[in-house]
């Protein structure tokens, strides 16, 4: 339903140089996303960064001052009905109806999308434990994030748009909710997951995109980011080397046979090396996390 990739998956989602404003307040300066199908697309960034702006953006809830945008080789803001029927969204602070039960709810949602698919919704019930019998004023924030997202899951649509999806949950709801969400990447589904949770999107995700004020400031793999980024390593020698001036390590420690050290990629060979030389009794390397990569871009405390 997406325009073709080069690796051969189709593109859910191809967005190019995406500008918005709010009078003189620029809310998406360039924004650059692209999310193919049977893919979890981690979308990264601190409240304020522009993460719901273009979630709301490519629901054809706000038009885009520049750029190009297709949603499912649609244009959002010409073709809401049609995409709106086509895609499963959970937003990040969700409403329902006072009077409505979950079950109420949830059969209602779904049904805007096509037939309800009422064995896939009780079994969602049963996995999130939920009580669809309680009115919608009764439900706490957890529950009726619940609801929202047994809503979604329970629809048989190509693309899924996540916007902080488990906020009010409890761990072993949000388990659940990560499960569910591989589910539909094997089944060759795709989802935006917006979030500024990072342990979740690293647990899930397969291409990650940060955004800072705006601008999509990395995107790609974890591995290719980590590619580009400093390895920690703490080693056990019998002879400490000198390794204070090779170039691509930073924050070296040494003292009492131990050398801890931040490696880039393309410097390990030679930190290696050297390490060797003074015979290594044990070592511990750790890639960086995804929390260490985004805080990367804002150690400056931009948002």
């Amino acid at each position: 339903m997406g325009s073709r990739h080069e690796d051969g998956a189709d593109l859910l989602i191809d967005v190019r140089h995406l500008r918005k404003t709010f009078g003189r307040t620029v809310a998406l300066a360039d924004v650059d996303l692209r999310v193919r199908e049977g893919e979890i697309h981690a979308f990264l960034g601190p409240n304020g960064a522009g993460k719901t702006t273009t979630l709301r953006v490519l629901l054809g809830l706000l038009r885009a001052d520049a750029g190009s945008l297709s949603v499912l080789r649609m244009d959002p803001w010409r073709d809401v009905a049609t995409l709106h029927r086509n895609v499963a969204y959970v937003p990040g602070d969700v409403a329902l109806w006072p009077n409505l039960t979950g079950g109420e709810i949830i059969h209602l949602l779904v049904s805007l999308r096509g037939p309800v698919d009422q064995h896939r919704v009780d079994i969602l019930v049963e996995r999130f434990d939920l009580d669809p019998t309680c009115n919608g004023r009764s439900y706490s924030k957890g529950n009726r994030q619940k609801v929202a997202l047994i809503s979604a899951l329970a629809s048989d649509v190509a693309l899924y748009l996540l916007d902080e999806p488990t906020s009010g949950l409890d761990p072993l709801k949000e388990e659940e909710f990560r499960r569910c969400v591989r589910e539909l990447r094997d089944a060759g589904r795709g989802v935006l997951l917006s979030s500024h949770i990072l342990s979740e999107a690293e647990a899930v995700s397969d291409r990650v995109s940060i955004i800072r004020n705006g601008v999509i400031v990395e995107s790609g793999t974890l591995a290719e980011m980590r590619h580009l980024s400093r390895t920690a390593v703490r080693a056990q020698v019998r002879t400490l080397p000198d390794i204070s001036h090779l170039p691509g390590v930073h924050d070296v420690s040494v003292g009492e046979g131990e050398v801890r050290a931040h490696v880039d990629a393309a410097a390990m060979a030679d930190f290696m090396a050297r390490l060797s030389e003074g015979g290594i009794v044990s070592l511990a390397s750790q890639p960086p996390t995804l929390e260490e990569l985004f805080l990367q871009h804002y150690a400056d405390g931009a948002a």
